[in-house]
Order: structure tokens, then C-alpha cells, then sequence
């Protein structure tokens, strides 16, 4: 028995040692320690013959600490071994490369290649060999000749990545393009790394390169996914119009494709393109066969009209009730009306009434929910603070674990706030700041910070109450008001923590209602109060997006975006600020 324990601990502690020896060998490779690396490498190259990963950090510390002699006579060593392994051929000709003996290393890399036609299951190993030693042109001949003779394998994705690392983009985007071909299940991720370097400039070159390609394959060769990859790409570039007619080409085809122009319509919707975002939705209300997709594509259109300010839009809801009923499939739409009579008509009460009786329509817990939540906003817009808090409450409780409970529980904090009982609203804040819903974590977050950082201290007042006023102004759509008092505030309480608050949210109540001069004063000023501030970056990337977006000042936009790139390197905008900045200065994006 002592003997097998013996055997067993002998056994451990062997493996442990073992595995012990790789991880000090990786830990000298990557500190530079080539000598001490090699050392290492070089037992358990000996231990281990067949690991190709061992092998080849030996030769790489060999070549790194100028030892090209020995490296060349251990890889013909294995090679005269087995000649089998044709793809140290590849290893020998870099090993005389390192030492600038490009024509002795040539017919090495040549006969690699031309052993793929031998040995094609190698093909792929002697290709990343390449690759990994910067061989990127013998990297794409050794991927195309393992194709041609392996009809199974399909390195397309590899070749098309060492492309775009050449800077060859049009070949790039016509390797991902044959990958397509092949399997029209890559589409997505054709997209997710194209994406990379197509911008939103139709006249980028790389744009048009993309297109270029994409036309020329499907003049020959005619499939639906090139119509897909033609829309995405509009898409990109906001040209929404010509994406449609993509998705029309493909619905004439198959008209299961009717739901890319819904996803379009709310995509167009989104982005305040509603002339095309409305063609999208009539196109499905004249094709779909579905109550729900017809239904939708009504209440987009409605939700168009009012954003654009149409007439008669309470006609067309009445119209949509009297043509489908007040039913459980069209809550939706009832919420919509009782939305738009309350924050646009300004009729709460008749909203409630629309509300109240969906409720008595509604079977499932969760639409159920969704009308407590809207009675609640009605209940807040009309200053019925604990009737708002009753039915959020409710929501709370039944729902318990939901995305909608944890809504419920934000609009209780919300509404706390707004009737300036801060310390309840703190409470439930400090448990949203974990939510699974992001947004909600986000807004909470925010909310936390403005209510902590500036509560009354001992009976003293701060600010918070008037600036909890402005923001239930702002909730009530009546901006206007709103900027007047947040001017009260900044009178009242300035110098005081409030007062960068104050002007932040007043800056953007002045974009929003075209007072731009004022929006950047304001942002201005905030930047001058404290250069290490905590809106001192979110005030550099407003003026970034005002000057990019609304004053088509591209120049003045690549000044703030820069500010943030390089003086505010942890800021949360850092990344999207780099990315625009670079989109201004006409980069290729990765």
C-alpha cells in the first residue's frame, strides 16, 4: 500500500514539476528572457518531441538571441528525421531571413508551398507558419493552393483577415465575399468584421470598394444575399431609401423578407428619417398577411404623424379602434393614444380613462403592468405624486424580478424625487445601481449622484428642490419652462456643487429647442468652472456631436473629440470620441 502511495505521489508531483517547467518557459518567452526561455524550452522540447508550440518557441529564442546556426541545424536535424514534415521548410527559410539571406530562403518557402499539393492536411499549418512570421503574401498562396486541393477546406475568413492587414482592402472585401458564396451562414459575421472598415460617407473609398465588389459578384451570380449586404451597407451610410430597394428585390423573392423592411422602417424611425421610414411601413401594411405586423406598421405610421406634428392624428387612432376594436392586440395603440393625449394634447384625464379601461381588456399580468406603469406617468404629469407611487408599487410587488419591476422601482425614485422626498428616492436608487437592465442601472446611476451630491445639509437649502422642479418640467414636455427654472437655479445657488448641473442640463434644453449659441455658452462655461470636473468631458462631447451634427462644423467637432482623446483618457466617451475623430479625419476605422 506504501509503495502505491508512494507511486502516485511520485506521479503528481512529476506532472506538477512538468507543468511547472511550461510556465516558467512562457514566463521568460513573453519578459524577453530568450536564453533563460530557451533553456527551459530546450527540456521540454526533449520531453515532449511532437509539440510543435514547444518546438517552435525554442527556434524563436534560438533566432532572438542571434543563434541562427544552431536553429538551422535542429530544424534540417528534425527535417532529415521526417521529411514528412514538410512545413519546417517554412521555419528554415525565416531562420535565414532573420539574417537578410532572402535568396537562400526563398526556394525554402516555395518548397512548402509546393508541398501542399502532397500534403494538403498540412496546408493550413504551413499557411499560419507564414502568417505568424509576417509572411503575409506566401501566407495567402499557401491558404488558395490548400483550397484548390482540399475541395473541403475554406480559409476564405483567414485570407480575407491578412488582406485587410495589407491594407489590399478590395481584395479583403472579396475573400469575405467568396466566403459568402460558399456559406450564406457567414453573412453575419461578414458584416460584424466589414463593419470594421466601412464608415457612414457613401464616398468613402472603402465604401465604394465594398459595393464595387458586392455588384460585380451578383451581375454573374445572382442571390439574395448580396441584396442583404447591398442593404446593410445603405444602412450604414443612412441611405435608407436605397436599402428599401434591396429589401423589395428580396420580398419580390421570398416574402419572408418582409420583416427586413419592418426592422428597416423602425431602424429609419429611429435615426428621424420618417418620409422613408413611413414608405416602410405602408410597404408591409400593403404585403403582410399578419394582424400584428399590420397593426405595428399602423402605430409607427401614427407615431410618425406625431412626431412630424400631422393633423388629425386622434382621428386615426378612433379610426384604428373602430376598424379592429379596443382588443388585447391593440393595447399597444391605446397606450400610444393615452401617451400622446397626455404629454402632446395635454388631456390626462381622458388618458386615464383610455388606460382604466384597457386594464378591464387585458388578461396577461405583464400587459397589465405596462398600463399601471402608464397610468402612474399620467399620475406624475398631473402632480399626483402618491396616486403615481400606488400604482408603481403595485407593478413592484406582482412582477417581482422582471425588467418591468425594476422599472417600477426607478419611477418610485423618480417620482420621489420630483415631490423632493430625496432620501426614499436614494433607497431605492442604491438597489437600481445593480440592475440587469442597463438602462435603468444607467439612469439610476445618474439620478444617485445628482440627489447624493447635492441634498440639503442641515435644513440648508442646495438647490435640489428647484432643480427636481425643472426636471419634472422636462418630464411634462414644457421646456421652456424648465430653462427658466434652471436660470433660478443658477442665480440663486451659484458657486454652489448645483450649479455645473444646472447648466449641463440647461445646455441641453437649449439644443433641443434650437438655442445652439446658448447650449455652447453654457458648456463653455461648465469647462471653465473646474477643468477637472465631472461634466467636464460629457460638455466636450456635446459640443463635439452639436458642431458635427447640427452646425456641420466638422473642424470644430475634431477639436473637442481630440480634447477628450487626450486629456480625458478615462472618460466613458473616449472610445466613440476616437472613432469619430478618426471618421472626420477620413481613417479607415478598425
Amino acid at each position: 500500500m506504501k509503495n502505491w502511495i508512494f507511486f502516485i505521489f511520485l506521479i503528481i508531483s512529476q506532472v506538477s514539476y512538468g507543468q511547472n517547467d511550461v510556465v516558467l518557459a512562457e514566463n521568460y518567452y513573453r519578459e524577453g528572457s530568450y536564453k533563460k526561455a530557451a533553456q527551459v524550452y530546450k527540456v521540454l522540447v526533449k520531453k515532449n518531441p511532437y509539440n510543435t508550440t514547444y518546438f517552435k518557441r525554442l527556434i524563436t529564442c534560438y533566432q532572438e538571441t542571434s543563434q541562427f546556426k544552431i536553429a538551422e541545424n535542429l530544424l534540417k536535424e528534425r527535417l532529415s528525421e521526417n521529411p514528412n514534415r514538410p512545413y519546417l521548410n517554412v521555419e528554415l527559410g525565416y531562420n535565414y531571413e532573420k539574417q537578410h539571406l532572402q535568396k537562400i530562403a526563398k526556394p525554402y518557402y516555395e518548397k512548402a508551398i509546393l508541398s501542399i499539393e502532397k500534403h494538403p492536411n498540412f496546408g493550413g499549418y504551413i499557411a499560419r507558419l507564414f502568417k505568424q512570421n509576417n509572411r503575409l503574401e506566401y501566407a495567402i498562396i499557401a491558404y488558395k493552393k490548400t483550397m484548390q486541393h482540399n475541395p473541403n477546406a475554406n480559409y476564405n475568413f483567414q485570407i480575407a483577415q491578412i488582406y485587410g492587414e495589407k491594407g489590399a482592402f478590395e481584395k479583403m472585401f472579396q475573400s469575405y465575399i467568396d466566403l459568402v458564396d460558399t456559406h450564406e451562414n457567414y453573412l453575419k459575421i461578414v458584416q460584424r468584421y466589414t463593419s470594421k472598415y466601412i464608415t457612414g460617407n457613401p464616398e468613402n473609398n472603402n465604401n465604394l470598394l465594398f459595393k464595387k465588389v458586392l455588384i460585380r459578384k451578383s451581375v454573374g451570380n445572382p442571390k439574395d444575399a448580396w441584396n442583404q449586404l447591398l442593404s446593410w451597407l445603405f444602412i450604414q451610410q443612412k441611405e435608407y431609401e436605397k436599402a428599401l430597394v434591396q429589401e423589395k428585390a428580396l420580398f419580390r423573392r421570398n416574402p419572408k423578407y418582409l420583416s427586413n423592411s419592418i426592422k428597416l422602417g423602425h431602424i429609419a424611425f429611429e435615426n428621424e428619417a420618417f418620409q422613408i421610414a413611413r414608405q416602410c411601413f405602408n410597404f408591409t401594411l400593403e404585403n403582410t398577411p399578419f394582424l400584428e405586423e399590420k397593426l405595428n406598421a399602423i402605430l409607427f405610421n401614427i407615431k410618425i404623424d406625431i412626431a412630424t406634428k400631422q393633423p388629425a392624428v386622434e382621428e386615426k387612432f378612433e379610426t384604428v379602434f373602430s376598424n379592429y376594436g379596443k382588443t388585447n392586440v391593440t393595447l399597444k395603440l391605446q397606450m400610444e393614444y393615452a401617451d400622446y393625449l397626455t404629454f402632446q394634447k395635454k388631456q390626462p384625464q381622458k388618458a386615464t380613462a383610455i388606460l382604466i379601461e384597457a386594464l378591464t381588456i387585458s388578461s396577461s399580468k405583464f400587459q397589465k403592468a405596462r398600463l399601471k406603469l402608464k397610468l402612474g406617468d399620467v399620475a406624475v404629469f398631473t402632480g399626483k405624486f402618491n396616486k403615481a407611487l400606488i400604482y408603481f408599487s403595485q407593478v413592484q410587488t406582482r412582477i417581482k424580478n422582471h425588467p418591468l419591476a425594476q422599472e417600477a422601482r426607478f419611477k418610485v425614485a423618480q417620482t420621489s424625487y420630483f415631490k423632493n422626498d430625496f432620501k426614499w428616492a436614494l433607497a431605492q436608487l442604491k438597489v437600481l445601481k445593480a440592475a440587469t437592465t442597463q438602462l435603468i442601472a444607467n439612469d439610476a446611476l445618474d439620478l444617485f449622484l445628482i440627489i447624493s451630491d447635492n441634498q440639503p445639509k442641515d435644513s440648508l437649502p442646495s438647490g435640489l428642490a428647484l432643480y427636481a422642479k425643472a426636471d419634472l418640467l422636462v418630464y411634462q414636455h414644457k421646456n421652456r419652462q424648465a430653462i427658466d427654472s434652471l436660470q433660478a437655479v443658477l442665480v440663486k445657488f451659484k458657486g454652489r456643487n448645483i450649479e455645473d448641473e444646472a447648466l449641463y442640463k440647461q445646455a441641453l434644453l437649449f439644443v433641443k429647442t434650437t438655442q445652439f449659441e446658448k447650449a455652447i455658452a453654457n458648456y463653455a462655461k461648465i469647462i471653465s468652472l473646474d477643468k477637472e470636473g465631472i461634466l467636464v468631458d460629457d460638455s466636450l462631447y456635446q459640443l463635439a456631436e452639436l458642431h458635427k451634427n447640427q452646425l456641420n462644423n466638422p473642424e470644430k467637432a475634431s477639436e473637442y473629440y481630440q480634447k477628450i482623446i487626450f486629456d480625458h483618457s478615462s472618460s466613458i466617451y473616449l472610445v466613440d470620441a476616437r472613432k469619430k475623430y478618426r471618421k472626420l479625419r477620413g481613417d479607415t476605422v478598425q
